[in-house]
């Protein structure tokens, strides 16, 4: 019996060492943390750990140069379309009508 012990025993030494080498035991420490210091505990702390495991939400930071490259997006976009108007403008200008076309041939 005492052998069935000492190996369900390694087996489990050999797992939590390995959760250690790969970082798991750091990152669901800091999160657990994480957890425990909230001043207002979430209503669903299983989701709470999904969504730090998972990244969270984006940074501040991130979510800033995105609306700004968003709004340079927009402003591109915009010079665009209206580039696009002028030339279609400039275009029917130089077409021949297709009455003239017809009075021509």
């Amino acid at each position: 019996m005492s052998t069935s012990y000492k190996s369900s025993d390694s087996k489990r030494e050999e797992y939590r060492k390995y959760l250690e080498k790969e970082g798991v035991l750091d990152v669901l420490t800091k999160i657990l943390v994480v957890l425990y210091e909230e001043p207002e505990k979430p209503v669903n702390a299983l989701d709470f750990l999904k969504q730090h495991l998972s990244g969270g939400p984006p940074e501040s930071s991130d979510v800033e140069v995105l609306r700004l490259e968003l709004q340079e997006l927009k402003t591109k976009h915009e010079a665009v379309l209206a580039e696009n108007e002028e030339l279609k403008t400039k275009l029917q200008q130089h077409e021949v009508p297709a009455e003239e076309k017809e009075v021509e041939g």
